[in-house]
C-alpha cells in the first residue's frame, strides 16, 4: 500500500476510533508545525465526519528551545490565562481534543531543570480545571504520534539518515494496527482481549500487588472499590473514544500510602525534553524517599518535587512482554509507545475513573478514598521478561498475575 494511503488510513482511524468525532462537534488539535501535511488530512476527515469547527494549536520545538534559552526567569512563572480559559470553555461546550506527540527526546538537554520545573508548575496550575475534564473522561481526548527527524534519528541511529523518518512512520503504523487489513476491526478485537483481563481483575479486587524483578522488590496496596480499565473510554455524553493510540495496558490506581520497597526503571523516560535513564525509586508508606539515576537525576528530582502529590504514585499499569510494541524490540524514547511495551507506574495524579463512582467525587473525597492528587502524571517503565507479579486477596491468599513478564491467567 502506498505511503499516502497509509496516512489516510491513520487519519481516518484517529478520527473515527481515537477521537470519534461527532456531528456538529468542535475538535481541537495540538500539533507540531512539521506535521502540517498530516494535520490537513485529519482536518479533512474530521469535517467529513461532521465536525463543526477544527481549531489547530501549533507548536514548534525550535521556538520552545529559544524561549528556555533566552526568556527572562519571570516568564517561566506565568502561563497565558486566555489559553487556559479558552480550553475550559471549549471542553464545557463538548469539544474533543487531539494531541500529536512528536517532540525531540533531547530537545531541552542542557536547559536548567529549575526553569523547566517552574514552567511545568505554572502550566499545570493554570490548566488544572481543564485537565480535570480529561482525567475524568468528561470529554473525548486522544494522543497519537507523528515522526520528526530528530525523534527518528534517536530511535533509528543505525539506519541511513534518509530512511529513518519512514522507518518511524512504519513502526507507528504497526503499533497502531494501521497496517492490518481492517484497522477498525483490529481495534475492536484488541478491545475484547483487554476487556477479558479487566473483567478478571475487577472481579478479584486484589488488596496488594507484589512485584519481583532484578532491582525491583515492591508492594503496592490497592484502594477499596478500585477499578481496572484499559483501551477505550466513554465520555459523559456516552461517546466512546481511545485516549491513547497505541494502547496495550490495563491499569488502576494504587492506594496513596500503600507503596513500599524499591523499583528500577527498565526503559528511558523522556520528560520535558530530557532523557532520564537507569533510575531507581525507593518508597516508604507510599512516598518516594530516594531517587537515583545514571542520567537525568536532577530532572527526575525536579519532577518529584513539583508538589506534595508528585512524591507519590497515581497509577499502576500491566502490559505483557508479548505485546506487539515490546516484541518489536524498538525503544521509542516516547512514553506513548514505551509505556505500552512494559509494565509501568505513574508519578503523580490518579485518575478518578479508577475508583467506583470516582468521577462524581471531589478532590478531597478522592483523597479520603486513598487516591493521590497532583498537578503532574508521568508514567515510567518497570517491566521486563523477568518480572513476576502476585496479587493478594482479602483472605491473604496470593495468586500469580504475571510470570516472566506475561499474564499468568
Amino acid at each position: 500500500m502506498k505511503f499516502e494511503d497509509m496516512l489516510d488510513r491513520y487519519a481516518e482511524l484517529v478520527v473515527k476510533v481515537g477521537i470519534h468525532v461527532q456531528k456538529m462537534q468542535t475538535l481541537v488539535v495540538s500539533a507540531p508545525v512539521h506535521a502540517a501535511g498530516f494535520v490537513r488530512t485529519v482536518v479533512k476527515k474530521a469535517y467529513e465526519a461532521g465536525a463543526k469547527h477544527v481549531y489547530i494549536d501549533w507548536t514548534d520545538d525550535q521556538i520552545t528551545r529559544l524561549k528556555y534559552e533566552l526568556a527572562p526567569e519571570e516568564a517561566f512563572e506565568e502561563y497565558p490565562l486566555w489559553r487556559a480559559k479558552g480550553w475550559e470553555e471549549m471542553a464545557e461546550n463538548g469539544a474533543a481534543f487531539l494531541y500529536l506527540s512528536s517532540s525531540n527526546p533531547d530537545l531541552l538537554q542542557g536547559i536548567s531543570p529549575e526553569r523547566m520545573a517552574k514552567a511545568s508548575k505554572a502550566a499545570s496550575k493554570a490548566m488544572e480545571t481543564f485537565r480535570s475534564y480529561t482525567r475524568s473522561d468528561k470529554v473525548s481526548w486522544s494522543i497519537i504520534a507523528v515522526p520528526s527527524p530528530e525523534w527518528a534519528n534517536t530511535v533509528f541511529p543505525d539506519l541511513p539518515e534518509d530512511e529513518r523518518v519512514m522507518a518511524l512512520w512504519n513502526a507507528i503504523f504497526s503499533a497502531t494496527r494501521v497496517d492490518s487489513p481492517d484497522p477498525v476491526q483490529a481495534w475492536n478485537d484488541h478491545q475484547k482481549e483487554l476487556n477479558h483481563r479487566i473483567e478478571y481483575l475487577n472481579q478479584k479486587q486484589y488488596k496488594v500487588l507484589f512485584y519481583d524483578a532484578p532491582g525491583t522488590n515492591l508492594s503496592v496496596a490497592l484502594p477499596d472499590n478500585h477499578v481496572w480499565i484499559g483501551g477505550g473510554s466513554v465520555n459523559q455524553s456516552g461517546v466512546s473514544f481511545m485516549a491513547n493510540m497505541p494502547t496495550e495496558e490495563v491499569f488502576t490506581a494504587p492506594r496513596k500510602d500503600g507503596v513500599n520497597g524499591v523499583v528500577r526503571s527498565t526503559k528511558p523516560l523522556s520528560y520535558q525534553g530530557n532523557l532520564i535513564e537507569d533510575f531507581q525509586l525507593t518508597f516508604e508508606k507510599g512516598k518516594i524517599v530516594q531517587a537515583v539515576a545514571k542520567k537525568g537525576e536532577a530532572t527526575l528530582k525536579q519532577l518529584i518535587a513539583t508538589d506534595e502529590g508528585s512524591h507519590f504514585l497515581g497509577e499502576l499499569a500491566l502490559v505483557p512482554d508479548q505485546s506487539p510494541i515490546s516484541q518489536s524490540n524498538i525503544i521509542f524514547f516516547n512514553t506513548l509507545f514505551d509505556e505500552n511495551a512494559s509494565n509501568h507506574l505513574a508519578i503523580g495524579n490518579a485518575y478518578p475513573t479508577n475508583l467506583r463512582d470516582g468521577i462524581t467525587m471531589s478532590k478531597e473525597e478522592l483523597e479520603k478514598h486513598g487516591l493521590n492528587t497532583s498537578m503532574v502524571h508521568v508514567d515510567f517503565m518497570i517491566g521486563s521478561n523477568e518480572m513476576n507479579i502476585d496479587g493478594e486477596l482479602a483472605d491473604g491468599t496470593r495468586e500469580p498475575i504475571f510470570r516472566k513478564g506475561n499474564w499468568a491467567f
